[in-house]
């Protein structure tokens, strides 16, 4: 019996149930980020005071800025680390300690963050590392590694090794080769693994609690902070600017890869 085409009307309404509850609530914050109330949940009419309050709101600002920078650092980080990490796991072949090798590097995975925060906290206590950015983004590169090394790894299981081999037979260094030929192609899978990486450090509320210090504040602990004494108009605001920020990087880095994937191929 052949397999009959298109979306059923169950699969349908369960995909838009599904979209809408992601959705949603993002649009409604965006609406409500533009409302005059003082109130968050009383709609006064449309304004734009709260965007200009945001840049009156230096905690918030200075919150936000902290994020940024550790959110690029830790991203740029960990994208090194894991590539690396997944040319080891795929190039290296069935070396001593590749299992523990691959175990260290996938448990963060499915290691609870309270768990991970905790054990990185006691390590920066004991080697007297004082508490700060660099605490935050070493922290986050240490859980975000994994999520890299596995978006590359499963890119590099398919790539076609004769690419690179030729590259070597025509005198190039294993080193050019790879930033000649294997990068280039796997580079859509690295662009990947960046923006994963960059996002989840934005998102991240438990281990940053561990590891920051004074006047280290994240934007997520910021707004858990608030939340707890009640929402301000800001919140909304400054939430709206980021997702404004994020879709604009990631169309970005989305037609980035398109570009660079059509070069790939137009090579070849």
């Amino acid at each position: 019996m052949a397999m009959r085409k298109g979306l059923s009307p169950v699969t349908v309404t369960a995909l838009a149930g599904g979209l809408a509850f992601l959705y949603v609530p993002l649009f409604l914050l965006v609406i409500y980020s533009f409302n005059d109330s003082r109130l968050v949940t009383v709609w006064g009419g449309w304004s734009t005071r709260w965007y200009r309050g945001l840049l009156q709101n230096q905690a918030l600002m200075d919150a936000a800025w902290v994020s940024l920078k550790v959110a690029a650092v830790a991203a740029t980080l960990a994208t090194a680390l894991g590539t690396l990490a997944a040319l080891a796991l795929v190039r290296a072949g069935a070396f001593r300690g590749r299992t523990l090798f691959a175990g260290l590097v996938y448990a963060p995975l499915v290691m609870p963050e309270v768990i991970t925060g905790l054990a990185l906290l006691l390590l920066f206590v004991a080697i007297d590392f004082d508490r700060g950015f660099w605490t935050v983004a070493l922290a986050h590169v240490t859980f975000t590694m994994c999520f890299v090394a596995v978006i590359v790894q499963s890119r590099l299981l398919t790539f076609d090794h004769s690419l690179e081999e030729a590259a070597l037979d025509l005198g190039a260094t294993p080193l050019r080769a790879f930033f000649s030929v294997t990068l280039p192609v796997i580079l859509p899978a690295v662009a990947a693994g960046w923006l994963l990486a960059f996002t989840l450090s934005l998102d991240d509320l438990v281990i940053a609690n561990f590891t920051a210090g004074p006047g280290n504040t994240t934007l997520p602990m910021r707004i858990y902070s608030q939340v707890r004494l009640g929402v301000t108009p800001e919140v909304n605001a400054i939430s709206t600017v980021f997702i404004v920020v994020i879709t604009a990087v990631v169309l970005s880095a989305s037609l980035a890869m398109k570009w660079q994937q059509g070069k790939v191929e137009g090579r070849q």
